[in-house]
């Protein structure tokens, strides 16, 4: 299994947006998907239509009660795209990681015992605490939603410095997928600078592909649906899709279940 950190420590970038409509796109060509929401929050299972009285099991479960992913998934209404969601009992992890042993390697264990799946997506926290820490050793690799805005780079820089001391501590195979610029304006020139900044540093490692600032994107969660099924001919599920593929191609060869 493939497993991707989808992770900015900064808010209201785009961040379970991205995670659900790629999680959908990925379903929708024949991958097999597992969608963890490990925000307390839980917006990721929200979005998806998993309704808080239907978490029976959780990623809490799967953290700190050593559940298996078997038990704690849960199909969701897409084909394809299984979730374990999140409930507010994951709001206290982050203190009863502190003290337990090897703490930043419980997320890596428990995936390590999956077989179901082809791609695990990982909605994490906005902080840099235990559980995105539990995340990114984990993962093998790292997807960044970053926001078209002033103090964007200054966060990113902070965020590539994490990365580093868990390659060098907990996770050495740790790799950075892309960064996807998000909430993409074109009317607005700070947007093209930022851009422009962000592709002058760091290269390939940006998509092409950029995710605009679109209303129904915005409205999709409210009604518990990705916006690819919300209202697939919008401009954002359009690029979405247009990402998705981008994403499949940077991916490693590895053969999909049947």
């Amino acid at each position: 299994m493939i497993t991707i950190a989808i992770a900015n420590q900064k808010g209201g970038v785009g961040k379970t947006t991205t995670a659900i409509n790629i999680a959908t796109a990925l379903a929708a060509t024949g991958w097999k998907v597992l969608l963890l929401d490990l925000d307390p929050q839980g917006n990721a299972s929200t979005g998806i239509g998993v309704g808080t009285a239907d978490r029976l099991h959780s990623s809490y479960d799967l953290l700190i009660e050593q559940e298996s992913v078997a038990t704690c998934a849960m199909p969701t209404r897409i084909p394809g795209l299984d979730i374990i969601p999140a409930t507010v009992d994951l709001s206290g992890a982050e203190v009863e990681l502190v003290s337990l042993d090897d703490r930043t390697g419980k997320l890596r264990t428990a995936l390590a015992q999956d077989a179901g799946h082809d791609i695990c997506l990982i909605d994490c926290p906005p902080s840099l605490g235990l559980l995105t820490l539990n995340a990114l050793t984990a993962a093998d690799t790292l997807l960044v939603p970053l926001q078209c805005e002033f103090f964007a780079l200054e966060g990113l820089s902070q965020l590539l410095q994490t990365v580093e001391r868990v390659q060098e501590r907990f996770n050495p195979d740790l790799g950075i997928l892309g960064i996807v610029l998000t909430m993409y304006d074109r009317r607005n020139r700070l947007t093209d600078q930022v851009s422009d900044d962000v592709r002058s540093c760091l290269h390939d490692l940006v998509f092409q592909t950029v995710i605009p600032r679109n209303v129904r994107l915005s409205e999709a969660p409210s009604h518990g649906l990705p916006a690819l099924i919300y209202d697939h001919a919008c401009a954002g599920s359009q690029a979405y899709m247009k990402l998705a593929r981008e994403l499949i191609g940077r991916l490693p060869e590895r053969r999909k279940a049947a």
